[in-house]
């Protein structure tokens, strides 16, 4: 985070601004992922593993390759393969599929950092950036308003979704799996096949989330780089009731409050640093307590879920 003692409480403002786009984007592209999964009827609470497992995937390719969209594209590959196994295993008989996605979760941290030992030293190229802050005389600023191409790709990528989820053929067999498996047997669609192919979709946008991490923003691979993220965006499409567009919003509130503690450092309040820094686990388990009443929890979730039942 760039320093913004030179413009005193509108440094912060700016850098919390634009560190919610910067810190925005895994969180959005693994609830856009869990989104389009959940609305198919099914849970992948392995994300986080997924996403851990792409940004490892797109260091190393990025590195070996010099190319760091390469590695991009490696990352979703890597996510959707591990939405096949998830596909895979859940359609078997008696098997849950939040069970399958804790033990993919552990699977792919602990694979991740198995294959990652290499790369931990290593520099890769990074992504490069938009400068939305070209306009201004301050380097302060012009740092803080550096956006990824990755976010503007999850911000067109948000209202698409919407739009496919309710305005055409695929979107249409996707939420009839998810509301009613009957009815989309009866429509001579495989419900298996429509869950399995939506879970390697949303695998997929998990591992570009991954991606983000290890090849911008912090812009290294290290075991300890998603800090949970994938599991926080999970709860997150709960709190954006299944909503794309309300995915990215909640995206950007969650990226602004990881921000929080680097923007007030940045101005010299270092005390309770830590304390600041557990500001998304904060929020986190306010937004599921404030959406865990009788009257909305659950509102607007797809009815086949399992999370329903």
């Amino acid at each position: 985070m760039p320093p913004a003692t030179d413009l005193g409480w509108w440094g912060v403002v700016i850098a919390v601004l634009g560190g919610a786009a910067r810190v925005s984007t895994p969180y959005l592209f693994v609830s856009l992922g869990e989104t389009l999964t959940e609305k198919s009827g099914r849970v992948n609470l392995g994300l986080e593993g997924t996403l851990v497992m792409g940004a490892m995937s797109a260091y190393a390719v990025a590195y070996l390759s010099g190319s760091p969209w390469l590695g991009v594209l490696v990352a979703g590959a890597a996510g959707a393969a591990f939405g096949l196994l998830h596909g895979g295993v859940s359609t078997l008989p008696r098997v849950n599929d939040i069970a399958v996605g804790i033990a993919l979760f552990l699977l792919g941290t602990g694979l991740a950092f198995y294959l990652g030992k290499p790369f931990i030293e290593p520099v890769a190229p990074r992504l490069p950036h938009v400068a939305l802050g070209a306009w201004s005389a301050s380097p302060q600023i012009r740092a803080a308003l550096e956006v990824n191409a990755l976010f503007v790709v999850g911000a067109v990528l948000a209202p698409l979704l919407l739009w496919g989820l309710g305005h055409t053929r695929w979107g249409l067999v996707v939420r009839t799996a998810g509301d009613n498996a009957d009815a989309a047997k009866a429509l001579g669609y495989s419900v298996g096949a429509v869950r399995t192919l939506s879970t390697m979709a949303g695998g997929f946008l998990a591992g570009v989330g991954g991606s983000f991490l290890s090849l911008y923003y912090p812009g290294t691979w290290n075991e300890g780089l998603s800090s949970g993220q994938g599991l926080m965006a999970i709860a997150l499409v709960i709190f954006a009731r299944w909503n794309p567009i309300h995915c990215f919003w909640v995206s950007l509130l969650f990226g602004g409050a990881t921000a929080l503690g680097p923007a007030l450092q940045s101005v010299g309040i270092a005390s309770n640093y830590y304390l600041y820094g557990a500001a998304p686990y904060v929020l986190t388990l306010i937004l599921l307590i404030a959406s865990s009443s009788p009257r909305h929890a659950l509102a607007g979730a797809p009815s086949e879920l399992t999370i329903s039942k």
